[in-house]
């Protein structure tokens, strides 16, 4: 995690100056999207706009929902599910990972810094707002909007929790990832094209992790009987649950019972 946030960090340096290649690029994925006839994200969220609650909930979603939902889905896993959580953790690693180097290489304006697009940026409208002006802020990298984290953190937390749990109510998990995913348009903080390649991107890093083998594994890693774990010694006149045996007759004599009044001599 701490070479993660290196990387970010000086992705963040890189594209500090590339703000009119990524707003560029933002005009680009707003034409390819038009020509493969995916919804205006504009009109999408002009009629959100109309309502000053929705606009109100899908920030406060975008904000507070983000990190705090992954964590928990961690915690979580590790204290039920350790092999499963072992998993995920890397997932969301080697998703995150190759989204940076994205990040990196394509800068990418959402539709609130992108004009053409004529979205508005409801975070700062209408607050809360997560951003400050892109010029002055030092703590994110907002010519990043491809691929949408966002939607990829909520797709891998759906993926793992559907794994773990069973049912068919196990599928709700999936509203998170798509209420994440409308939130993220609404705000004008994606595109579309955003959220399908991060889901690209999960697919192929899940295709290369092995899949967990439960089967071989305890429930809990304070589960795990310790190497050099003491046994107990057993008497050679005694069984398994410590009473004595009963004694055995000589070579070529019938076996004899010991009563309850017999004395039984041990060397």
């Amino acid at each position: 995690m701490a070479a993660l946030f290196l990387i970010y960090k000086a992705a963040r340096v890189a594209g500090a100056d590339r703000g009119a290649t990524a707003v560029g690029d933002g005009e680009w994925i707003w034409r390819v999207e038009r020509l493969f006839h995916l919804p205006n994200e504009a009109a999408f969220q002009r009629p959100v706009l109309s309502h000053e609650l929705l606009v109100h909930l899908a920030n406060g979603y975008y904000a507070y929902v983000h990190f705090p939902a992954t964590a928990l889905c961690l915690i979580w896993l590790y204290v039920r599910h350790p092999v499963w959580y072992l998993w995920t953790r890397r997932m969301l690693a080697g998703l995150t990972a190759a989204a940076l180097a994205l990040h990196f290489l394509v800068p990418l304006a959402p539709p609130r810094l992108t004009a053409l697009t004529g979205m508005v940026d409801t975070g700062s409208r209408y607050g809360p707002a997560v951003y400050g002006p892109p010029d002055t802020d030092t703590l994110s990298n907002q010519y990043a909007a491809m691929p949408s984290l966002h939607v990829g953190w909520a797709l891998a937390v759906a993926v793992a929790l559907i794994a773990v749990t069973g049912g068919c109510l196990r599928w709700l998990w999936l509203a998170h990832p798509l209420v994440t995913l409308l939130v993220v348009v609404t705000t004008g903080n994606h595109y579309w094209l955003d959220g399908i390649v991060a889901a690209v991107l999960l697919a192929i890093v899940c295709l290369v992790l092995p899949r967990p083998r439960t089967g071989d594994q305890p429930t809990h890693p304070l589960a795990r009987r310790p190497a050099g774990w003491p046994r107990q010694r057993l008497s050679p006149d005694r069984d398994a649950t410590g009473a004595l045996r009963a004694p055995q007759a000589p070579s070529g004599h019938p076996a004899g019972r010991a009563d309850a009044g017999d004395v039984v001599r041990t060397p």
